[in-house]
């Protein structure tokens, strides 16, 4: 569709609300080693991943303008937290694509995490799939 006017129209410009949001307009996230999280998440006792689910989601929303944001992802990961492999990896495939970029990461990645409750192998999997997937998406956008 074309965004040009003709005589006596408006420019087409898509309806406001959240499903539209996510030009991409606002700072630029962090990126954070996954080797880094990971290690941070095992000397914390598994502190460090509310801290890494807040930032993350704050800084898509700060980014975007779409998302939970940063509190109610804690508030999420700390009472629900089975829950967030899934938002997230959600969050961050439909930032990459907004964006239009291939998304690498949906929902559906969030399901390495389920069985990792007895391998530990399958949650690292998680973990490397979507931080890799929100780095690379910074990364493009000039983040060092």
């Amino acid at each position: 569709m074309s965004t040009e006017a003709t005589p006596g129209s408006a420019p087409y410009a898509p309806p406001a609300g959240d499903q539209y949001a996510g030009s991409g307009t606002g700072p630029v996230g962090k990126v954070r080693g996954t080797g880094l999280v990971i290690v941070l998440t095992i000397v914390t006792f598994g502190i460090y991943s509310l801290y890494w689910y807040y930032k993350i989601h704050q800084e898509m929303k700060a980014h975007s303008g779409a998302g939970i944001g940063g509190p109610i992802a804690l508030l999420l990961a700390f009472f629900v937290g089975f829950v967030m492999p899934f938002i997230s990896s959600h969050e961050i495939g439909s930032l990459r694509e907004r964006a239009g970029q291939e998304p690498k990461v949906s929902a559906v990645t969030g399901l390495w995490v389920i069985p990792g409750c007895l391998l530990l192998v399958l949650p690292l999997v998680w973990l490397v799939k979507t931080n890799g997937a929100i780095n690379d998406y910074w990364r493009s956008l000039g983040a060092a």
